[in-house]
Order: structure tokens, then C-alpha cells, then sequence
């Protein structure tokens, strides 16, 4: 039984927050190590990483993960023992019991959400981190919060072929980020009755409605904010901008807007440079690709999003019939989708494309802690039910 199974849950909660809170600024000693590492590893600059950190570590407060939970398990004290529910039996929302996290390469952080939203569930966890150590260090803070940590928040650093590799069937759930093949092998190796939370390669879009295009003030409001949704994280991220939609007819053409669009790259991308010198040749050889492409392709409708670092595909249409037809077309899952305009039918097409999640442009890569990513729960994987009927 863990040490965290001693614990109410608003204690845990309490210590979760107070450790992002030391998290959030930007000159702790420890967040300040983990941001060299991660511009080291991941070859974004530092204000990439510092816009990413800030992110991850703004969100988690006591309010919103107490909210974040009420609103799944119904309160936060269901996770201490048996409590009444209206209209149904009594239930303890019990931990599911040892939780692995394999998180992925590009994402800064992407494993922490999950695993705290563990930790909430009195869950012992291990998270295998990688090589900047971010979750490592997080989870150091947390044992300076309360010495119970130290027992249930682990992160390691090790390769699936090492002999020292835990084994992956004696954890009762599994959450992995990746590739659809790493998926797919996590899951073979689960025991049958072991819980499986994948979350595979996603894209984002955005669809921009004509009558958002009324004046070139307008036009260039939704240029920024779509610019950063594409140069953040180079464009590797499941919530960054991959292809954009930008319905014919508006006051602002298709092809003015593409050249605003231009300009407010240009002028993100002072604000969020490239960083390691192979990164900037990188992103430079893929837009001279990109150029190339465009110039030789016949209609963009037939062109797949380009996938290259801080480009996404602009494609003009005419409706939103269009803009999923091209969507199914091309197979793309979508995470997030962005829109400007007001109408129905603009949210209809983001749930008709498949994505999880809807914002306004510039907002996409500012996923807040109380959604749902993936379109998962996030702490209802990481309990099992147990009713009272007496």
C-alpha cells in the first residue's frame, strides 16, 4: 500500500500545488537547471521553453485540481473512502494501484499532467523521463513538499531494450505517448486486465470563416494569433497549427491574408527564435522545401499538410464541406481545432473531423488542466469503482 494512501486527498492536492507554485517562477534554481536541459535536448531556445514551462506549471493550482476532479468523481473526498452519492449507490473512487508513464520526446512535460492527476489517485507512480530530467526534478520539489512523495513520485531515465527496463506487465495501468508501432508494442506487454491509455500522433487545424475577414485589422489579429500557434514547439506538437483553412470570400482574400499570415510569422518568430544552430539549418532546408513544393504543386486541396517545422499548409475552400473532406481525405486525427467566425456550423466541423478540442487561434497551445486531453478523463483512468450497498 502506498504512502500516499495515508494521506487525505486534499493534502495531496495541497503539496502538488505548492510545488508547481515554486515551479512557476522563473528564476527557482531547479526550473531554471531543467530549461537548459530541455533547450539542450529538444533544440527549441529558451524562450520556446520558458513559454512551455510557464504552460504546464500555470494551470496546476489546489483550486483547479480540486475542480478538476469534483467534476469527474463527483468530490474530491470520494477518493478517501466510501461516500454517498445521489441517486446511486455509495462508492469509494479507490486507487487503480502502480502507474508506468512513458512520455514522449518532443512535448515539454507532456507526462506531468498525467502523473499528477495519478498521484491525486494515491496511484505509486513512475514516469520514464527523459534526458533533460524536467520530471525528476518536479517530483525532487515534491518530496521537499511532503516526505510521503518520496515513496509514490518516481521518474527514471531508461531505453525499452535495457535489462534494467521495468517490466512492463506489473504495473496495473499504462499511459504512453507516442508513435501508433510503440503504441502498439506497450500494449502487447500489458497483463490482459491492466489498463492501456495511449495517446497516439495527433494534429491541430484551424478554419478561418469569411466574415472574420471583414477588415485588414481583423485579418491581422487572427494572423498573430495563428503565427503562434505554428512557430511554437517548431510545429511538432499535437496542439500545433498543421493545416489551415480560409474560407473564400471574405473582405480580406484568401491570398491577402496568406500574406499577412507571412508577416506575423516573421514577427513571432523574434519573439520565439529558433534555437541550436542544426535546429535554425533545419527549419531553414524545410522552408526552402516547402517553397519548392508549392511551386511545382497543381492544387493545394490535393497536398497533405507539410509537416515541417514552422509551416503549416494554408488551403483556401469554400465552405466547411471542403475543409472535411480534405481532413478525411488526408486521414488526419485530430487533438485540436481552431476557428474565427461565430457560426454553428464551424464548431459542427470540428466535431464532425474527429478533434478533442476547440479554441479561438493563439490559444491552441495553451491546453488548460481542467480539459481533457486526448478526449480522456483525467484522474477517472486512474481509479477503480468500489460500490456499498449497505
Amino acid at each position: 500500500m502506498s504512502a500516499l494512501s495515508k494521506l487525505p486527498a486534499k493534502t495531496i492536492v495541497g503539496g502538488i500545488a505548492d510545488a508547481a507554485e515554486r515551479w512557476r517562477a522563473a528564476d527557482y534554481p531547479a526550473r531554471a537547471r531543467a530549461t537548459a536541459r530541455i533547450a539542450e535536448r529538444t533544440g527549441y531556445s529558451v524562450p520556446v521553453v520558458e513559454y512551455g514551462l510557464d504552460r504546464l506549471f500555470f494551470w496546476v493550482t489546489s483550486d483547479a485540481l480540486t475542480a478538476t476532479i469534483a467534476g469527474e468523481l463527483g468530490e474530491l473526498e470520494i477518493l478517501d473512502g466510501f461516500r454517498p452519492r445521489a441517486g446511486r449507490t455509495g462508492a469509494w473512487a479507490a486507487p487503480i494501484g502502480s502507474v508506468c508513464v512513458i512520455s514522449s520526446r518532443t512535448t515539454i512535460g507532456v507526462a506531468l499532467p498525467v502523473a499528477i492527476f495519478a498521484l491525486c489517485a494515491k496511484c505509486d507512480v513512475l514516469v520514464k523521463d527523459r534526458e533533460d530530467h524536467l520530471i525528476s526534478a518536479f517530483f525532487e520539489t515534491l518530496h521537499e513538499e511532503r516526505a510521503e512523495f518520496r515513496e509514490g513520485a518516481r521518474a527514471e531515465l531508461w531505453s525499452s531494450r535495457d535489462e534494467t527496463a521495468p517490466a512492463l506487465e506489473s504495473f496495473d495501468a499504462v499511459v504512453a505517448f507516442g508513435k501508433t508501432e510503440t503504441l502498439a508494442t506497450v500494449r502487447r506487454a500489458l497483463q490482459p486486465e491492466a489498463r492501456f491509455i495511449g495517446f497516439g500522433p495527433r494534429a491541430s487545424a484551424g478554419y478561418i470563416a469569411r466574415e472574420a475577414l471583414f477588415g485588414a485589422g481583423a485579418a491581422r489579429n487572427i494572423a498573430r494569433a495563428a503565427a503562434r500557434d505554428i512557430v511554437l514547439y517548431d510545429t511538432e506538437g499535437c496542439l500545433s497549427l498543421h493545416v489551415l483553412f480560409v474560407e473564400d470570400g471574405g473582405n480580406v482574400s484568401a491570398a491577402e491574408f496568406s500574406k499577412l499570415l507571412q508577416k506575423a510569422i516573421e514577427a513571432a518568430v523574434v519573439e520565439f527564435p529558433s534555437g541550436a544552430e542544426q535546429r535554425i539549418a533545419e527549419v531553414a532546408h524545410a522552408r526552402a522545401l516547402a517553397r519548392f513544393r508549392k511551386s511545382v504543386a497543381s492544387n493545394a486541396l490535393d497536398d497533405p499538410p507539410p509537416f515541417l517545422p514552422r509551416l503549416t499548409g494554408a488551403v483556401t475552400v469554400r465552405d466547411p464541406a471542403e475543409a472535411l473532406d480534405y481532413l478525411r481525405r488526408h486521414g488526419l486525427a485530430l487533438e485540436g481545432f481552431a476557428i474565427a467566425g461565430d457560426r454553428p456550423d464551424l464548431s459542427e466541423l470540428g466535431v464532425n473531423a474527429g478533434a478533442v478540442r476547440l479554441s479561438r487561434f493563439g490559444e491552441l497551445q495553451n491546453p488548460p488542466l481542467q480539459g481533457n486531453h486526448g478526449g480522456r478523463p483525467r484522474i477517472g483512468d486512474f481509479v477503480k469503482w468500489i460500490d456499498k450497498t449497505f
